[in-house]
């Protein structure tokens, strides 16, 4: 297990000189009421007292979501701001859908991207940094939303399993609640991250960490890994520069 004393000091100066070296006065992060955004929050405060976690629901937020951010703002003392995208949500898809027959994927990921553009205006509007909540699990099976979830400035637990994820967490002390919470992004109602990829994120992480998984977990996780690999890298560019 990490020594999550030295891992807190390591990430609070990471941050606090990623603000420095931006010329930026503060971090926001889009606070969904789960495990990851509730770690970032923490670790964001510790680095400066501007610190902003925007709760923002849409299509497949529930109540509960919104107040379990509350309360962990609450708890944390982090200044906190609700933005209601659900019918700016709604009036997307109605004007889209106009001209295009939407599919199952693209509709789930509008919501992602619209949070985040709600984040980065938020940010340019305080001079402020947008922090990224995804993790290493996440980040490796490719599960979040290109240019929604998956777009920041910067991001202090990349490295995280989401098995770490809940150690820190533990340590920091963290309400009980976040424990026993399905990981789900809030794609739609009643979505869980593991009905969805068809994996738990013990395996992911024991995969990640040890190599090991069983056949049936092996395929799924590698499966996902390289279908996502376009997420992971920056757009391709033209160059007729030879390199």
């Amino acid at each position: 297990m990490r020594d999550y004393q030295k891992e807190t000091d390591s990430r609070v100066s990471f941050l606090r000189d990623v603000l420095k070296k931006s010329g930026a006065t503060g971090f926001v992060f889009g606070n969904s009421g789960g495990k990851d955004s509730a770690l970032v929050g923490v670790l964001c405060k510790m680095a400066t007292e501007k610190t902003l976690g925007l709760v923002l629901p849409c299509m497949g937020t529930s109540n509960k979501d919104c107040a379990d951010a509350l309360a962990v703002a609450s708890l944390f003392q982090m200044e906190s701001r609700v933005i209601d995208l659900t019918e700016t949500n709604a009036e997307f898809i109605a004007a889209i859908s106009q001209e295009a027959n939407l599919t199952e994927a693209s509709l789930i990921n509008i919501a992602p991207r619209l949070r985040m553009a709600a984040l980065y205006a938020v940010a340019a509007s305080g001079n402020r940094l947008v922090v990224g909540t995804d993790n290493r699990s996440e980040i490796y099976t490719g599960y979040f939303t290109k240019w929604g979830d998956g777009a920041y400035d910067v991001n202090p637990i990349a490295d995280l399993t989401v098995t770490e994820v809940y150690e820190f967490l533990t340590f920091l002390g963290a309400p009980e609640f976040l424990f026993h919470k399905a990981p789900s992004a809030g794609l739609f109602e009643g979505q869980t991250d593991e009905m969805e990829m068809g994996v738990t994120y013990r395996a992911i992480d024991a995969y990640i960490t040890s190599g090991y998984a069983d056949d049936a977990d092996r395929l799924i996780i590698e499966r996902h890994h390289d279908r996502s690999e376009h997420k992971r890298r920056m757009p391709l560019l033209y160059s007729n520069t030879a390199l």
